[in-house]
């Protein structure tokens, strides 16, 4: 934002006596609020910072970093003082004040909207450090930003106002800032997105083209059948050192026979070769449900896609995608479940009856499960230990199971209880009682 479209934004912002809260709900987006129904963001991006105006903002999580914690302890329920931009500088400046036990804390919020080194700094009467969004090191910078350091002014610059801009409506201004970015910033989301679930498509493509045929499987058994019975037939005519034989088969045609190479004696041969046949009697018979998982699998991703493509903003779609963090040890996710996060709760889905049966066996008695009401679906688990969940945690949950359940378009309902409730039949089929009941649209 340029300077002159700051000084406006803080000249709207001084109609507001108190703050009612500020905190984070992006990693760098915060919300502050002054009343219930009026509220302004600041995105503190690197290289796009901006203010703007949002009728919702979704959360996908809490933040409750030392950032986040002195920022709710200095400015939440303070009186604001004053709101200005800095002179020769792209510096919103909101001095608070707000009463402790003994005293009256005066705190300054430094919103710095100045390209890469864009930072929201916490700092005290005196201009020292309380905390910051992002730390700065001298090493780095001629200007620290440690907790205790004094924060040093950023030398003034020469900023020409811009004729251009209109600023009768900062409300109109302030709602355009993010309309225009939002309809960029989604359409690249959801290319990449869609591109990202196609790459795991087409993988899972080539693993079910891989799977032999039942007829393929079928003629494959046979022959070792039948070579190991003829090794088996003969074996009082064979040397052990033979690799290779010639034999005539129970209808006295000639047959070539090449023994496995781990094969020790004809004998040997033999066992390997019966041992080989019955491996693929059991593939043959379970090749289907390995088909059927890679087919469901599949689908399940293909509904994600489709999911994707009617998401109306990018913090939706943070909450189905959001930023993973590096763990050292991480425990192997098991291929048949996606899992997701909406503020503090674990949300699980099953892909395939397979991931709807480890769902089910996993889930602690305490956690909330749910599924479409009387009709096929993948199960869903939330992880908790409450006797209740969120109204929003519910919705998110329900609008899950029914976005990735493949069904059209339409109303439905999903039925939701604790795991303790449910009582698994044959199969992924369950019982349950105790349940409760919400409907979800599909558009």
């Amino acid at each position: 934002m340029t300077r002159s479209e700051l000084v406006a934004v803080a000249k709207y912002l001084k109609r507001y006596k108190k703050i009612n809260s500020i905190f984070r709900v992006d990693d760098t987006v915060l919300k502050m609020t002054f009343s219930k129904d009026e509220a302004i963001y600041f995105d503190m991006k690197k290289g796009d910072s901006f203010a703007f105006l949002k009728d919702e903002f979704k959360v996908t999580k809490f933040y409750s970093a030392p950032f986040d914690v002195v920022l709710n302890k200095r400015f939440s329920n303070s009186m604001i003082e004053d709101v200005y931009v800095e002179e020769g500088n792209r510096i919103v400046v909101f001095k608070c004040a707000r009463s402790s036990k003994y005293k009256m804390d005066k705190t300054f919020l430094q919103l710095e909207f100045t390209g890469r080194n864009t930072n929201a700094v916490i700092l005290d009467e005196n201009k020292i450090v309380l905390e910051a969004l992002r730390h700065i090191d001298s090493s780095t910078s001629f200007r620290e930003v440690k907790v205790g350091v004094e924060l040093k002014k950023l030398p003034e610059r020469d900023f020409k106002p811009k004729d251009d801009v209109v600023f009768d409506d900062v409300e109109s201004f302030l709602s355009e800032q993010f309309t225009k970015r939002e309809e960029v910033k989604l359409k690249a989301q959801k290319s990449q997105k869609i591109s990202f679930l196609q790459k795991k498509i087409d993988k899972l493509q080539k693993e079910l083209d891989k799977i032999p045929s039942i007829q393929e499987l079928d003629e494959k058994m046979q022959k070792l059948y039948h070579e190991a019975n003829l090794i088996t037939a003969n074996i009082h005519n064979l040397k052990n050192y033979e690799k290779e034989f010639k034999l005539k088969d129970f209808d006295g045609n000639e047959v070539v026979i090449t023994l496995p190479k781990e094969a020790k004696t004809p004998s040997h041969a033999s066992e390997l070769l019966f041992r080989g046949a019955k491996k693929l009697k059991q593939k043959k018979a379970h090749s289907h449900i390995e088909k059927e998982n890679l087919q469901n699998k599949i689908s399940f991703y293909k509904n994600m896609q489709n999911m994707v493509k009617n998401i109306k903003s990018s913090d939706e779609l943070n909450l189905y995608f959001p930023k993973q963090k590096k763990q050292k040890k991480r425990k192997k996710a098991d291929s048949n479940i996606e899992v997701f996060y909406y503020k503090d709760y674990k949300i699980s889905i099953g892909k395939n009856q397979k991931g709807n049966l480890a769902l089910l066996k996993d889930a602690k008695m305490s956690d909330f499960w749910m599924h479409i009401k009387d009709m096929p679906s993948s199960h869903v688990i939330i992880r908790s230990d409450k006797k209740n969940l969120p109204e929003d945690v519910i919705e998110f949950g329900s609008k899950l199971c029914v976005d990735l359940s493949g069904v059209s378009s339409g109303n439905y309902l999903v039925d939701y209880t604790q795991r303790r409730n449910v009582k698994v039949r044959e199969g992924a089929n369950v019982n349950y009682v105790e349940y409760k009941t919400v409907g979800v649209l599909k558009e």
